[in-house]
């Protein structure tokens, strides 16, 4: 084949659909639209030019309907499923991505994908080098000294060769080939008994498929021999219908086939809709000062933009570095359509290169940034407040937060992890360009208000945006009274932290490691050898090749030995269960012992968390670094762990934690007078619901049955069917499922809520809170039934769990009002799902806690009443 020939190439778009969406698994944009075909269509295009440069290019897809090959045989293709429910949306995008990438989409009604890729390869062969993408076997046939069939997934190259070696057979004898062994893909019969190898080699010793029939008498095989004669007719209509058809009426002038590049104007805003924000990252250019950023380096210069911020209506604000404990270094503004970036004792020694003095910057910056009626905005409200606190400034008038925004859009963005909130995935996402650079660490003073300067700019840019965006989902009201407000109330827990007694957790740490120790020469001694407890492979060989025990679960790398496996052997074998011991005791020495140790800031005592509002689907918070939420209750050593964290002197530890606030909130939802009947007057719901669902009187309710009606009321929430119930109670498959029908015809407004949110949600495509935050659900749209399984569990489960969760951010807003105004030291530390922690002067316990009490049971009317329990102590342990 010449090289100097220029190449075209031609895909089979159809096939790839398909590849696409069985290669990716489901996922779709904030709206409920799926997209993982579109996504994995528009990846392997892009890769394909990447990695091969085609001159020109085109794709074919079929066209709905039947074709001349459905006028031959009725049966043709009979077999093939009817495309997914949620893949069918998804192709008008695919074409629409091929034509934005300026590459022309063909195809003709009554023809298949196929012969408009045979009728291209039959116009230019010869004049090009024609490459044809695609997976199926027909395809082949198109194979000569100027065609090659690609197999993009393999990066293999099929030229005549290469066909033979795979077939038995040249090109030229791909449809002999199809007409004696059919294709069972499209339902062409073929011969029967006639399988590819068989029929390669009768054409081998035969020359063709009109060879085989000329000399069938000679066909070695009775069978063989009997099934060639009877079935001859339907041989021949085989190969016709595998035989491509090389003139369909299409335009295929080969200027329109030359590849250009895509046009952005048309392909940014199909990637915005769809929402992939990689790719519009990847296929826009970086954002260009859109405004240039002017460096403040004198008191006269700051004076004069504190004389600018009195009439601007919003400015945009970027602290830097922006973080918990580290002194600011630099603030860029923007506003109008100036950028301004003042830098702190930042760069050089050289003063003229080290920026401004802290109290010069707050002589003259203080008022406008706690002006009330100077609107703010920030991409990160918390971090103004951790950045400013400490200098003794309170930003007022924060207005907008561009990734709290983001996030009450589209909270699943980036598989809900907080990435998918950062300035530069709301900015391609939303503006369609994003900051070139994202830290000042190591730049100049120029470089760096480049920098800061093209952040605030794009925050500016964004504010506008996102208030109509959410003004348009109804979350408006959602942003402003409790998501934007709690980002204060965080930025002060963060910044009081928890007292830790690092001199007991050293103690404990000491301890374990003896422990460990003893572990470890028990389980040497048990296993008869020593091995590295902490591999894997070390381990899977030790229990499956020297002790013999039975495999549950393999992996890519080989036996499963993960927690749940070594739970099951452990019933079998004393040596699983001690490494399971021993793995336990070392995560917990590293996480909650060691791992709190290091963490401890030695100018505090304390260890200070990060509250994160924007990584769960449901609106909880999280905490990370350390995650406070997940400190162990239960175990030899939690109390202890939970022990170490102390009140300050002369301080107390109040707990208030919601009493089943969730069952409170299906009450609330259901309307269910049993329910609702059993909160309003006190009872023990669980107690109420055994004896409902067992049909005795309350008072012969032991604690086995109060333990599982417990199951049943939480499992009723999380969508827990029979099967889960019964791995959760250790019962039948068949008991579990008794309990929860008899639940139900107790519970009789329970069930038809659950109905009708799912119906709900499946309907609009998303479900709701109390207050409003939605959830976009997907799911419920798959054809999976497994995956529409898990769609109705998140659509009762997110209305319940993400109205307790605002609930509880309502009232952290409440009570940290009220301690303020009331000038009370105590402090607000923790929260933990339906707990809140504070720290509270003793002489101040007897007003926090009726306050507390008063904010979190007042927050909402319910048809049921808000019941919180409180706990005073000295140390975690005692209110846990």
């Amino acid at each position: 084949m010449k090289k100097d020939k220029k190449t075209l190439f031609i895909i089979d778009g159809t096939s790839w659909v398909y590849r696409a969406y069985h290669a990716i698994p489901h996922f779709s944009n904030s709206k409920g639209l799926p997209t993982n075909a579109v996504y994995g269509f528009t990846q392997t295009l892009k890769k394909l030019v990447s990695d091969y440069g085609p001159d020109y290019l085109a794709v074919a897809f079929d066209v709905k309907g039947p074709t001349f090959r459905h006028e031959l045989f009725e049966e043709y293709k009979l077999e093939r499923p009817p495309m997914p429910d949620d893949l069918s949306p998804q192709i008008p995008y695919i074409k629409d991505i091929v034509r934005a990438f300026n590459i022309p989409v063909l195809e003709k009604e009554g023809y298949e994908a196929d012969d408009v890729l045979a009728t291209l390869a039959g116009e230019f062969a010869g004049r090009l080098r024609v490459v044809v993408v695609t997976g199926d076997k027909d395809m082949f046939q198109l194979v000569g000294p100027d065609t090659v069939v690609l197999d993009q997934a393999k990066k293999k190259e099929y030229g005549p060769a290469e066909v033979e070696e795979k077939f038995g057979v040249p090109p030229e004898r791909i449809v002999d080939l199809m007409g004696l062994a059919g294709d069972t893909s499209d339902n062409i019969p073929g011969v029967p008994g006639v399988g590819v190898k068989t029929a390669a080699k009768l054409i081998k010793e035969f020359g063709s498929f009109d060879g085989v029939f000329k000399d069938v008498d000679a066909v070695s095989g009775k069978k063989l021999k009997e099934n060639l004669k009877e079935y001859k007719e339907q041989a021949i209509l085989s190969r016709e219908l595998a035989t491509l058809k090389s003139d369909v009426p299409v335009d295929c002038d080969l200027g329109l086939l030359e590849r250009t590049g895509p046009d952005l104007s048309s392909l940014e805003p199909l990637l915005r809709e769809l929402e992939f924000t990689k790719l519009i990252k990847e296929f826009s250019p970086d954002k260009k000062g859109g405004n240039d950023c002017t460096l403040v380096l004198t008191e006269e210069e700051l004076k004069a933009l504190a004389a600018s911020l009195e009439k601007a209506e919003c400015v945009a604000l970027v602290p830097e570095p922006g973080g918990r404990g580290e002194p600011l270094r630099g603030l860029a503004l923007s506003f109008g359509e100036e950028s301004f970036y003042v830098p702190l004792a930042y760069g050089a020694d050289d003063a003229s290169e080290s920026g401004l003095p802290e109290e010069v910057v707050l002589k003259h910056l203080k008022k406008p940034i706690e002006d009330g009626k100077l609107k703010k905005a920030a991409h990160d409200a918390k971090a103004l407040f951790l950045a400013f606190t400490p200098m003794g400034i309170k930003p007022g008038g924060v207005v907008m937060d561009t990734s709290l925004a983001s996030y009450l859009l589209n909270p699943t963005r980036g598989g809900g992890g907080r990435g998918g909130h950062d300035l530069e995935a709301v900015a391609y996402a939303y503006l369609g360009s994003a900051p070139k650079e994202f830290s000042i660490e190591g730049l100049d003073l120029e470089s760096a208000a480049e920098v800061a300067g093209d952040k605030v700019s794009t925050v500016l840019d964004l504010t506008g945006v996102l208030e109509e965006k959410l003004e348009e989902g109804g979350l408006t009201t959602l942003f402003r009274d409790i998501e934007l407000p709690l980002a204060e109330v965080l930025a002060a827990m963060e910044l009081a932290g928890i007292k830790v007694d690092g001199g007991a957790l050293a103690e404990l740490s000491k301890e374990m490691e003896r422990e460990l120790g003893a572990l470890e020469a028990a389980l040497y001694s048990a296993a008869g050898a020593t091995f590295n407890i902490s591999s894997p492979k070390q381990v899977a060989k030790l229990l499956f090749e020297e002790l013999g025990l039975k495999p549950l679960k393999k992996t890519k790398t080989g036996y499963s030995t993960d927690e749940s496996v070594l739970t099951r052997l452990a019933a079998t074998h004393e040596v699983p269960e001690k490494i399971l011991s021993y793995r336990q005791l070392s995560k917990l020495k590293s996480t909650y012992v060691d791992g709190l140790l290091a963490l401890i800031d030695p100018r505090t005592g304390r260890v200070h968390t990060s509250f994160n509002q924007t990584v769960t689907a449901t609106g909880r918070l999280s905490s990370s670094g350390p995650n406070l939420q997940n400190i162990p209750v239960k175990g030899e050593f939690a109390p202890r762990i939970r022990g170490a964290f102390v009140a300050e002197k002369g301080s107390r530890f109040l707990s208030a934690d919601y009493s089943q606030i969730e069952l409170r909130l299906v009450a609330h939802f259901s309307g269910d007078p049993v329910l609702v009947e059993a909160f309003s007057r006190d009872e023990d719901v669980h107690t109420r619901t055994a004896s409902e669902v067992f049909g005795i009187m309350p008072g012969l309710v032991t604690p086995e049955m109060r333990r599982r009606a417990k199951a049943i009321n939480f499992g009723i929430i999380y969508g827990m069917g029979a099967y889960g119930l019964a791995g959760e109670l250790g019962i039948s498959v068949s008991e579990a499922g008794n309990y929860i029908e008899t639940y139900f015809e107790r519970y009789e407004k329970v069930r038809e809520f659950i109905d009708g949110t799912i119906e709900g949600a499946a309907e609009r495509g998303y479900t709701e809170t109390l207050f409003g935050r939605r959830r976009y659900i997907p799911e419920l749209r798959s054809p999976n039934e497994t995956v529409v399984r898990l769609g109705e569990r998140l659509a009762v489960n997110t209305p319940v769990q993400g109205s307790a969760a605002d609930i509880i951010k309502a009232a952290m807003i409440k009570i940290h009002r009220r301690i303020a105004e009331g000038g009370f030291n105590s402090r607000m530390l923790l929260q933990i799902h339906d707990e809140l922690v504070f720290e509270v002067p003793s002489k101040e316990v007897v007003e926090v806690e009726p306050l507390v009490r008063e904010e979190m049971e007042g927050v909402v009317g319910l048809d049921v009443p808000l019941v919180v329990n409180v706990k005073l102590g000295k140390d975690w342990r005692k209110v846990g």
